[in-house]
């Protein structure tokens, strides 16, 4: 048992290694789970009883060490939750990670009781991603740590993905995994020199082919001249002190400063941060607003100037209206929804509205309000700082004066692939990233989430704008290349002349097929696994006979 327990920590550890931001070692995701799948099979051969329970917890330790060392960071920004249910509710998504991991690996483990190692590892590969997909979509997701996303830094190795998205680099990386697995276990059961041929020739296809292929579109991608000028702002503000220590007219004249100092004439979007523009602004009436004035005298000194920035806005209702919707005064004839927002400011009477819709569980959304509906009014008294967000269903699009699309992106909803394809293919010519990493302070959380942003641009084949309030702010190219970025925690403002692209790759035009797949696959296996449990149980051994 100890035995197995240290080969599932050995996959925690090399599997943390190899994740991003750390350069040079992504190749270990291709040996990460080898111990792992060791562990998984020492306890299937092995005479214990409660194998599946052992089995379960063995995996969990290391898939826990794999996740915490990997986003520690997380915990950083539920420092200011400002309540313990709050606190709580936050950490499930980042928690459940390990334990869904383990819950494939039992999955294979009952589906290896039935059928082939063989058509069992198809399994495992199968419930794997079944869990990244449900665990991308329900109201704990967390996609932060999809396996795909593994490439992240290794970006020239994926190029693929605007075939695939990041769920083809899972595939990829369990295939590596389990064929080496496969091979080494041949040893150890005499396998026949022919198998271990085949399994070793396969294992340099599966290696050397998706990487030949990536590295020569890589080198001979090219993309078709349709420049456009983009200044990207990184203001520098405290989020913690956001609300009070840098007066609101100040932030603005940051804003404003920075832009003007890299503005040309034929600048077309200048990118503000998440919530850049601070303060609650009535949407309703925002042209009204003395913020939204300053920024279109602002924007009128550029012909076709956009300002896209984040924004705390906010709708009032006399019903409920939505679910999200809370008592705007004791009477309760009036209510409102807070939106985290991104707003589009031209040179025209005409504003352009997204509201973040990938909310963080918790922090901004109560998840599954209607089951959680009695913690609602613990949530409303903490304002639009946890829990209290509104949201909209459908991806945005923001288009310019002079016709070009860009994808507003609001922090955590950079991670969602398909969710920002859905933008490209209503016309986005460029992606647009918003965001406030300051919260996670100066630890790799703000790494690698610049370092995911490579992976849309890869999907989409768009340049990335990325305007974070603190750092790291960056241009990336259509092959994923950082062509220009910030330093962290430093005011600043970059530019760059950008390609706008118009055309649609394979995986914007059909997104997340594979784990789609998958899913389907895997509500079959649970079917199949529990069919078999329960008839299992109503199986009794026969009376013996009577003389």
């Amino acid at each position: 048992m100890k035995k197995n327990i240290l080969l599932s920590i050995l996959s925690g550890l090399l599997l943390w290694v190899a994740w991003p931001p750390t350069s040079y070692t992504t190749f270990l995701l291709f040996a990460g789970m080898v111990p792992m799948l060791l562990a998984m099979e020492n306890i299937i051969q092995s005479t214990e009883t409660n194998k599946g329970k052992k089995l379960y917890w063995t995996t969990f330790i290391g898939f826990f060490i794999w996740n915490t060392l990997s986003i520690y960071w997380v915990y950083n920004s539920l420092k200011d939750a400002g309540a313990v249910a709050a606190i709580f509710i936050s950490m499930v998504p980042y928690s459940l990670g390990p334990l869904l991991m383990s819950l494939a690996c039992w999955m294979y483990y009952r589906l290896r009781l039935k059928i082939s190692r063989g058509r069992a590892l198809i399994g495992l590969v199968v419930f794997w991603m079944g869990y990244e997909y449900l665990h991308q979509n329900w109201d704990l997701n967390f996609p932060w740590m999809t396996l795909g996303n593994g490439f992240a830094v290794s970006h020239g190795w994926v190029q693929w993905y605007e075939y695939t998205g990041v769920y083809g680099g899972t595939i990829w990386i369990w295939a590596v995994n389990i064929l080496l697995f496969l091979i080494y276990i041949g040893f150890a059961e005499n396998m026949k020199g022919t198998a271990r041929i085949k399994l070793s020739v396969a294992l340099l296809a599966v290696i050397i082919l998706p990487l030949s292929f990536s590295l020569y579109r890589y080198y001979n991608y090219v993309e078709q001249a349709n420049p456009s000028n983009i200044v990207v702002v990184q203001p520098n503000i405290d989020p913690y002190g956001k609300s009070g220590a840098v007066p609101r007219p100040e932030q603005l004249r940051i804003l404003m400063q920075l832009s003007d100092s890299l503005a040309q004439p034929n600048t077309e979007f200048f990118i503000w941060p998440e919530t850049a523009l601070a303060g609650d602004m009535d949407e309703d009436g925002i042209r009204r607003n003395p913020v939204f004035e300053q920024v279109q005298q602002f924007i009128s000194k550029y012909k076709n100037g956009n300002v896209l920035s984040g924004a705390e806005t906010y709708k009032l209702y006399n019903t409920r209206k939505t679910a999200s919707a809370r008592p705007a005064d004791p009477s309760g004839n009036l209510f409102y929804d807070s939106f985290n927002t991104a707003l589009n400011i031209e040179n025209s009477a005409e504003v352009q509205v997204y509201h973040k819709s990938k909310l963080v569980p918790g922090a901004e959304e109560l998840p599954f309000g209607d089951f959680l509906a009695f913690l609602k009014p613990v949530f409303e008294h903490l304002g639009g700082s946890t829990g209290g967000y509104g949201k909209q269903d459908e991806a945005g699009v923001f288009y310019s004066q002079s016709g070009i699309g860009v994808d507003p992106v609001i922090c955590y909803e950079s991670i969602w692939g398909e969710y920002v394809a859905e933008s490209v293919k209503k016309g986005a010519q460029f992606i647009a990233i918003i965001t406030n990493d300051g919260w996670w302070e100066n630890t790799s959380g703000k790494d690698q989430h610049l370092d995911y942003a490579k992976l849309r641009a890869i999907e989409t084949r768009r340049w990335v704008a990325r305007s974070a309030n603190t750092g790291i702010s960056a241009f990336i190219n259509q092959r994923g290349d950082v062509v220009q970025h910030t330093g962290w925690w430093v005011k600043t403002a970059i530019k760059q002349d950008i390609n706008l692209n118009t055309d649609l790759t394979f995986y914007t035009t059909y997104g997340d097929y594979l784990p789609k797949a998958a899913s389907l696959l895997t509500i079959i296996g649970i079917f199949y696994v529990v069919f078999n449990l329960k008839f299992r149980k109503r199986i009794k051994p026969a009376a013996p006979a009577r003389a």
